[in-house]
């Protein structure tokens, strides 16, 4: 296993510190650089790529990100074409610092070369337009796929539409049709009767790459609830827990602890295989965003999502968050073991078994 310097490091005890080393580390949402707008400018530019931004990403303990492309509705197809193409001519240009994750032994290699994996995921199904782009854009790298992101789709509900329609017709034909070409299905914005549907309809597991457990905030519409939790973990899917504020507790202060209590309520439903990390935020956090953008992002959200002034949680509000998570895992009791399939080996065996 490759090492992982960090600066600062004296902070963590030595075990944490060689936990995360050790471990297959995978973040299943995060856009890596939104403060500042350095993933826009890789994007427009992907020789402004520097060696500040790999020793930045790497020293936070994370291996491999899933970059999940946004919302757009209005040119859906040309926009996630330019996009894919963007971030293939990023890690294109920038070989010995990125490569791009597109089948199970790249986890091996990526580990091995100290570079950093980069998935290739959308948060909406607006551009495939029929079940045949599915093959079209798994050729250009998408790897996952999430079905729906807020609102009424034609492949189904997603979490904020006031009436669940669930899973349409063309939805069940587009999970088949990723289901045989190998790509991931995501379920993390859908409603709870089209999250059930896309289970049910799926004959492989499925992700929810970043939510969280509605249990332990009631009525949260990006809250999972346990009969969806349930099915998930008898499919053999996973749940990636979300980093944001308002998805995690409405009590103040909202801590690292009511962040592990979310991982712990699907550990004792569910097992510890089915729980993993999908921070929805890039490495600095929401709350260190110019207040345009942030304030862009909220307001596109709407007041179902409860926004409070602050959106990051204390403790995982900096790009080391994942150190601080073992060592609160490590509080817990958990042993090195669990932890490492928490951290990435969850979501590692599920990617490989979907991606055949």
């Amino acid at each position: 296993m490759s090492s992982v310097q960090v600066e600062g490091a004296e902070r963590y005890p030595s075990d944490v510190t060689r936990g995360v080393n050790a471990s297959l580390t995978i973040d299943m949402l995060c856009p890596l650089g939104l403060n500042n707008g350095r993933t826009t400018s890789w994007l427009k530019n992907a020789a402004s790529f520097s060696v500040d931004d790999y020793r930045k990403i790497r020293a936070s303990g994370i291996k491999v990100f899933h970059v999940s492309y946004g919302r757009n509705k209005v040119r859906p197809y040309e926009d996630v074409l330019g996009y894919l193409a963007a971030w293939n001519g990023v890690i294109a240009s920038n070989g010995d610092y990125l490569a791009r994750i597109d089948e199970p032994d790249d986890f091996d290699r990526i580990v091995a070369s100290e570079r950093i994996g980069i998935i290739l995921g959308t948060q909406s199904a607006y551009h495939l337009q029929s079940v045949d782009d599915v093959e079209i854009f798994y050729a250009l790298g998408q790897r996952v796929c999430q079905l729906t992101y807020n609102t009424l789709t034609p492949l189904g509900s997603g979490c904020t539409e006031r009436v669940d329609c669930g899973l349409s017709d063309l939805g069940v034909a587009m999970v088949e049709r990723m289901n045989e070409v190998g790509m991931t299905v995501d379920l993390s914005h859908c409603g709870d009767r089209t999250t059930m549907d896309a289970i049910e309809a799926s004959k492989g597991p499925v992700l929810i790459t970043h939510a969280n457990c509605r249990a332990l905030v009631p009525g949260h519409p990006r809250g999972k609830t346990d009969e969806a939790i349930l099915a998930l973990a008898r499919k053999g899917g996973v749940i990636g827990m979300t980093i944001l504020r308002n998805f995690v507790s409405e009590q103040e202060p909202t801590t690292i602890e009511h962040w592990l209590d979310h991982c712990e309520h699907v550990i004792k439903l569910v097992g510890v295989e089915h729980v993993g990390i999908g921070s929805d935020t890039d490495l600095d956090g929401w709350d260190r965003l110019d207040p345009l953008t942030r304030g862009r992002i909220i307001d596109g959200m709407g007041p179902k999502y409860r926004f409070r002034e602050r959106l990051d949680i204390e403790g995982l509000d900096h790009p080391q968050r994942t150190f601080d998570i073992v060592a609160g895992l490590r509080r817990r009791g958990y042993g090195f073991g669990d932890i490492g399939l928490i951290l990435g080996g969850n979501f590692a065996r599920v990617l490989a078994e979907t991606w055949r």
